[in-house]
């Protein structure tokens, strides 16, 4: 099944909120290795808001688009608001993966919950 909506290709060839967050003080990583898809984020919290998300993705484009989704989707809300983003906010939001790349909506869960995690043990 070919993935054939607008908000896909649209992240996929203009992803937001790629690169590195200067000064971040949570990074989360995760990987699949049954695809090679891998995916890190960064963000900076003040204040228990996500004040900015950004990520780098070595991966397919449903892993791209679908990560910069997810970026959009936690940028601005509270640590425990995006705490709460799951694969399957992520993909509907998207528009719906077909069931083949339905894992990559999950990377980005997984490396957006990784990164908040890196950032409370730091015991901030």
């Amino acid at each position: 099944m070919d993935i054939v909506n607008a908000v896909y290709y649209d992240h996929f060839l203009n992803p937001r909120n790629s690169g590195y967050v200067e000064g971040a003080n949570g990074i989360g990583k995760w990987g699949d290795p049954g695809c090679g898809d891998f995916i890190v984020v960064s963000i900076r919290i003040e204040k228990d808001v996500i004040e900015d998300i950004k990520f780098m993705s070595n991966g397919c484009s449903a892993s791209i688009a679908s990560t910069s989704l997810m970026t959009e989707l936690a940028k601005g809300k509270s640590v425990e608001e995006a705490l709460r983003i799951t694969g399957e906010m992520i993909d509907e939001a998207i528009g719906g993966l077909p069931d083949d790349r339905k894992h990559c909506s999950i990377l980005g869960e997984k490396a957006l919950k990784a990164a908040i995690n890196d950032y409370l043990s730091d015991g901030s």
